[in-house]
């Protein structure tokens, strides 16, 4: 049986570029019904049309665990790890945060604020992976227009790790 729950994460922007856009991200996290449950890690960035990640919004992980250990389970986000992690030092100042409960959150992002702030006009991809120790895991992808011209809503659904994706952008 799964469970539902959703976190949201919202990104208030306020430059000449993007004209006082906002970006929201709203997601479901299912909790499975299994014997062994582990809150999952997560990832949510920005990638250009090229596909090289322009923006870190987010990554949680187990941030108490002693002696930074939580991340060596970081590399299991993979397309992640793969594209930006490898090269950081985590964690991020304003991007790392520990993994959430099950239930609704809400996130911002100000440490991204300097960067989406700079971003030229194009099509770009939201991208959210997550992965759970002793579990699956799965990244969504929701491409969108920068900076948004109209508000609308953009979705994509998870499979099982995560549940629905949805991208709010107001101009």
């Amino acid at each position: 049986m799964k469970l539902k729950y959703s976190i949201a994460l919202s990104l208030p922007l306020a430059s000449a570029s993007a004209m006082g856009a906002d970006l929201a991200l709203k997601l479901e996290l299912p909790q499975l019904n299994v014997a062994e449950y582990h809150r999952p890690y997560l990832a949510a960035w920005l990638e250009n049309s090229d596909q090289k990640v322009v923006a870190n919004l987010s990554v949680l992980y187990d941030t108490r665990k002693k002696d930074n250990a939580g991340t060596k389970w970081v590399k299991d986000l993979r397309q992640w790890w793969r594209k930006a992690g490898r090269e950081l030092e985590l964690p991020l100042d304003g991007v790392s945060g520990a993994t959430r409960a099950p239930g609704e959150h809400t996130l911002t992002f100000p440490a991204a604020k300097a960067t989406l702030d700079k971003l030229p006009a194009g099509q770009y991809t939201l991208v959210v992976e997550a992965a759970r120790e002793a579990g699956g895991r799965e990244a969504v992808k929701v491409p969108l227009q920068w900076p948004p011209k109209a508000a609308q809503n953009l979705s994509a659904q998870g499979k099982e790790e995560l549940g629905t994706v949805v991208v709010q952008l107001k101009p």
